[in-house]
C-alpha cells in the first residue's frame, strides 16, 4: 500500500478529538505543529536527517516529518541517558551528529559529492549498505558503528512517524481510548468510533462487526 493510501479512507483519528482528556488532546494536537525552532540539529544536519528519514519510511510527507524530526531533535538535546545502547557505540546524540557527517564523507569517497547531491537510488544504497555493515570504508567507521548508526536511526524516526495522527488514521488506530475506553473486546466486533476496513474491489462492502 502506498504512503497517503489508506484501507480506511473514511476514518479520521481527528474526528474523535472532544472525546479525549484535555491533556492527551493537547499532546496530540502538537504532533501537527507549529514546531519551535531546533535545539540540537544544524540545519544541515537537520536536511541530511529529513532525506534519511523519508527513506527509512518509504515516505515523502514533509507535513508527518516536520514532526518526526521536531522529535528526534528533542531526543538528541535531551541529557536523559539511553535505556540502553551497543558497548562499541558512543551515545546518541555522537551517534548521530557525527554518523551524518560520516555519511557524507561516505557520499564524497563513492560520488565526489555531498549526500544531499546525489540521486535518490545512490542515497538509498548509501542507507542500506549500513544497515547490513557494508558500507565502503572510511575512516570514520572506526569510531561509529555501521549496524549501530542505521539502528539509531530507525528506532528515532519510526516512533514518532507512527505516533502523527495522520499515520493513526491511515493504519486505522483509534487513537487514545481514555477516558471513553473499549468495551466491544470479542473478537471480531469493534466499538463504533473504531475505523472499518474497506474491502478492496467492493467499497461498499467492510469488514466491520455489528
Amino acid at each position: 500500500m502506498e504512503k497517503g493510501k489508506t484501507y480506511y479512507p473514511d476514518f479520521d483519528v481527528l474526528d474523535s478529538v472532544k472525546e479525549w482528556d484535555p491533556v492527551t488532546a493537547d499532546v496530540v494536537l502538537k504532533r501537527l505543529g507549529p514546531f519551535p525552532p531546533l535545539k540540537f540539529l544544524t540545519d544541515e544536519e537537520e536536511s541530511k536527517l529529513r532525506v534519511i528519514c523519508k527513506h527509512l519510511m518509504y515516505d515523502n510527507r514533509d507535513e508527518i516529518f516536520d514532526w518526526v524530526i521536531h522529535s528526534i531533535d528533542a531526543r538528541l538535546n535531551d541529557k536523559t541517558g539511553e535505556y540502553q545502547r551497543s558497548s562499541k557505540a558512543p551515545p546518541e546524540h555522537i551517534l548521530v551528529r557525527e554518523g551524518l557527517k560520516a555519511i557524507n564523507d561516505l557520499s564524497r569517497k563513492l560520488y565526489d559529492t555531498d549526500f544531499l547531491s546525489i540521486g535518490v537510488q545512490e542515497q538509498f544504497d548509501i542507507i542500506a549498505s549500513l544497515q547490513v555493515g557494508e558500507a565502503a570504508q572510511i575512516p570514520q567507521w572506526s569510531q561509529i558503528p555501521q549496524k549501530d548508526l542505521f539502528d539509531k536511526l530507525l528506532i528515532l524516526t519510526v516512533a514518532p512517524y507512527y505516533s502523527h495522527p495522520t499515520i493513526w488514521s491511515e493504519i486505522g488506530y483509534g487513537g487514545p481510548a481514555h477516558p471513553r475506553g473499549y468495551y466491544r473486546l470479542e473478537i471480531g466486533l469493534a466499538d463504533p468510533w473504531e475505523a472499518v476496513r474497506k474491502r478492496e474491489g467492493n467499497k461498499g462492502d467492510d469488514d466491520g462487526g455489528e
